[in-house]
């Protein structure tokens, strides 16, 4: 198989794969209120050094700025988040965790763990490694590529 033949069998398998993840993480966080996507945007804000407003946070995790608009203003609702001021930009709120919100954050990730534990057992860590790897590369080709990359014309 060819380098084009595989890359497009490793999108095809991440397809896949993210469809897989996105169900099984939403059965793991159910009965605390999460979905997977509401579970990435806490993670992005949790794992942050710093304050986002929601442009930063969709541009981080490679989201739609409007979903995550979507979901803050939901998670808000359901007193997971806050927002507060932006001393650099005033109309663009900082995002942050309620006291709940990171209550219900560090249950999804005292399940993540064990689950991680579970999908790795039996694979190498070299072999994942590696697929950390490639993935990570393939992902900063894509960040870095032009739009006209991506049409197929030079």
């Amino acid at each position: 198989m060819n380098n084009r033949d595989t890359v497009t069998e490793l999108m095809l398998e991440t397809f896949r794969f993210n469809g897989r993840l996105l169900q099984a993480g939403d059965a793991l966080v159910a009965d605390i209120g999460l979905t997977s996507a509401r579970w990435q945007v806490l993670g992005a804000i949790a794992l942050s050094p710093v304050a986002l407003p929601v442009a930063h946070i969709a541009r981080n995790m490679g989201l739609s700025r409007q979903g995550v608009q979507r979901l803050v203003r939901e998670m808000i609702e359901d007193g997971l988040l806050r927002l507060a001021p932006n001393p650099h930009h005033a109309r663009a709120q900082l995002v942050l965790l309620t006291p709940h919100g990171k209550s219900v954050y560090a249950a999804a990730m005292k399940r993540q763990g064990p689950w991680a534990d579970r999908l790795g057992t039996g694979l190498a860590g070299q072999d994942l490694a590696k697929a950390l790897k490639v993935l990570r590369a393939l992902r900063q080709r894509l960040e870095n590529s032009t739009h006209e990359d991506s049409t197929g014309k030079a």
